[in-house]
């Protein structure tokens, strides 16, 4: 039960990111600008967290959207957060490695067994 739990608690920051950003696409998006990424990046944001997120919970192909968590979580950090002469923003960073260290646990462990992982051959969990 633990690491259903633990899945809940580290993809619920994914969801709600998510669904922020959904309905503050024009928000999001100036934001986003002012780091000169592309505003079309939005939407392939929007779905990675939601759709990562929403698997990591019922822990379906856990390893593979706990990598591609990771990979996001550091690469928007560094982007977004490293700032070294604010400690505000390096504290979130801080806060995105952290998480990386949560999803690359699951990387390793897998969904545990309340998981729709567990319903696939082993050679693809």
């Amino acid at each position: 039960m633990l690491p259903l739990i633990g899945r809940i608690l580290l993809a619920h920051i994914f969801v709600l990111a998510g669904v922020n950003k959904l309905f503050s696409v024009g928000q999001t998006q100036h934001y986003m600008a002012l780091f000169n990424m592309p505003p079309i990046l939005i939407w392939p944001t929007i779905l990675l967290e939601i759709g990562c997120g929403v698997a990591l919970i019922l822990g379906w192909y856990t390893r593979t959207n706990a990598l591609l968590l990771a990979i996001f979580t550091l690469v928007a950090g560094i982007i977004f957060h490293y700032q070294p002469g604010n400690d505000i923003q390096m504290i979130l960073l801080m806060k995105n490695i952290c998480i990386v260290g949560g999803l690359i646990l699951l990387l390793q462990t897998g969904a545990g067994d309340y998981s729709l992982d567990n319903r696939l051959p082993a050679d693809l969990r």
